[in-house]
């Protein structure tokens, strides 16, 4: 039986905001992370997310062919930095997991890994249906409320103004976010939650009205013709 190994995501304050490393190790990655503690950085690695799975060397390969293809996005093309954010990193993660069968995703805070109990809270929270989070609910997609690629985005919060970049994703200042890891990057402080969970839909409109009521919209018309 092949060995199980692990796909990570570090981050380290020494670097821009939006730097990370996604790399792969079949051992632990806490050891990994202290191996790459050396000279060459000031401060030492933080883990972010790891995938365990006995296909680690084909999904770290996927994983960093799937955000070259989205945009020009590696720091140096033999290196294993991405300027790119961790949130949509680890929403990379998830989308590969889901074709993965022994595929287990875990969460950490301070380098300490959450609880499943914890991660699973997370994920459900960040993807539920409604305000008491009752049902899970499909990725936000912009094919749902008939947006192109190209179209402009207003993330109300701040006023800035973002372009949609494929289905799931939109671009500012040249970099690729979702819609749930731009809010976490950019909303105001005064906005921030306890939680620092945040549904990116419910932050942005598009013609004059917030995605989440267009995609409520959508929904009900779908339900109507059928």
């Amino acid at each position: 039986m092949s060995q199980s190994g692990y796909v990570y995501i570090l981050t380290n304050e020494s670097f821009r905001e939006d730097w990370i490393k996604i790399g792969k190790s079949w051992r632990p990655v806490d050891i990994r992370s202290k191996e790459l503690d050396n000279t060459a950085v000031p401060l030492p690695f933080t883990i972010y997310a790891t995938m365990k799975t006995v296909k680690y060397n084909e999904v770290e390969k996927l994983v960093h062919k799937t955000i070259d293809r989205l945009s020009d996005l590696r720091v140096r093309q033999n290196r294993e930095f991405f300027n790119i954010s961790p949130q949509v990193a680890l929403d990379i993660f998830r989308d590969i997991a889901r074709a993965i069968d022994d595929a287990e995703i875990t969460i950490y805070k301070n380098n300490v890994p959450l609880s499943q109990r914890d991660t699973e809270q997370i994920h459900s929270k960040t993807s539920s249906v409604s305000d008491n989070n009752s049902k899970r609910q499909k990725h936000f997609l912009f094919s749902m409320i008939g947006a192109q690629v190209g179209e402009e985005l207003i993330f109300v919060p701040t006023g800035a103004i973002v372009k949609i970049a494929n289905d799931r994703m939109i671009e500012y200042e040249g970099r690729l976010y979702t819609l749930t890891a731009f809010t976490c990057t950019h909303i105001p402080e005064r906005m921030r939650n306890k939680s620092g969970i945040y549904r990116g839909p419910r932050y942005f409109s598009y013609h004059g009205e917030v995605l989440t009521a267009l995609r409520k919209k959508a929904t009900i018309g779908k339900q109507e013709e059928g």
